[in-house]
C-alpha cells in the first residue's frame, strides 16, 4: 500500500513535470551571458524538464528500477499525447523517443552505481542520460537525415555561427543542442541538493536494496 501510494506521487510529479517542460518550451529565455543571446538557443522548458531525472532517481533509490520503469512510461504516454496535440509529428515522435531512452538509460546507469558514493548514481545517471536525450532529440528533430520523419525546417538547418559567438559555423540545431545540454549538466548538479536532502526521509525499501 505504501509502495503504491508512493508510486501515485511519483507519477503525478513526472506528469506535472513533462506539462510544465511542453508549456515553458514556448517561452525564450530572454538574457545574455558571455555574449551569447539565450533567447537563440534556450527556452524556459530546458531548465525544469531536467527535474524528471530527479524523479525518476527518488523512484528508483525507494522502491527500484521496476517502479522506476513504471513512472516513466507514466510520462512517456503524457508526453507523447500533449506533443502530437502541441507540435509537428516528427517533434512528437523525437520528444518522446528521446525521453524514453534518456530516462531508461538513466535507471539503468544509476541502478549500477546505487551502492557507491550516494552522490554518484544520481548524478552520473542523469547526465549519461541527459546526454542521450539531448542526441536524440534534436537529431531526430532537426537533422537533415531524419527528413523521414516529416519534413525538414529549413531554419534549423542554416549554417549560423556555434552560440552565436564562435567563428565556427554549424546548423542553427547544434547550437540549440550544446545550450540544452549545458542547462541539463547545471541543473542535474543543483539537482543533488534536494536528493541529498531527502535521502533520509525516502529510505530504499528491501525490494530496492535487493535489485
Amino acid at each position: 500500500m505504501l509502495k503504491t501510494r508512493y508510486t501515485i506521487a511519483y507519477v503525478a510529479l513526472m506528469t506535472l513535470v513533462v506539462v510544465a517542460s511542453n508549456f515553458l518550451v514556448q517561452f525564450p529565455l530572454n538574457a545574455e551571458v558571455a555574449g551569447i543571446n539565450l533567447a537563440d538557443i534556450l527556452t524556459w522548458g530546458a531548465f525544469s524538464y531536467p527535474i524528471a531525472f530527479l524523479i525518476t532517481d527518488l523512484t528508483n533509490r525507494q522502491f527500484g528500477p521496476q517502479a522506476a520503469r513504471k513512472v516513466v512510461f507514466a510520462g512517456f504516454v503524457v508526453g507523447v499525447t500533449l506533443s502530437f496535440f502541441t507540435s509537428a509529428p516528427r517533434i512528437a515522435i523525437a520528444s518522446g523517443s528521446a525521453y524514453l531512452a534518456g530516462q531508461l538509460l538513466d535507471i539503468a546507469v544509476f541502478n549500477r552505481l546505487r551502492r557507491q558514493a550516494w552522490w554518484r548514481a544520481p548524478l552520473v545517471g542523469s547526465l549519461i542520460g541527459s546526454a542521450l536525450d539531448t542526441v536524440m532529440f534534436f537529431s531526430l528533430s532537426f537533422a537533415a537525415f531524419f527528413v523521414f520523419l516529416g519534413p525538414n525546417d529549413p531554419f534549423a538547418l542554416e549554417a549560423a555561427p556555434v552560440l552565436g559567438v564562435f567563428a565556427t559555423e554549424a546548423p542553427r540545431w547544434i547550437s540549440w543542442a550544446i545550450g540544452d545540454f549545458a542547462v541539463k549538466m547545471i541543473v542535474g548538479l543543483v539537482m543533488l541538493l534536494p536528493y541529498g536532502a531527502l535521502m533520509n526521509v525516502l529510505r530504499p525499501m528491501q525490494a530496492a536494496r535487493a535489485n
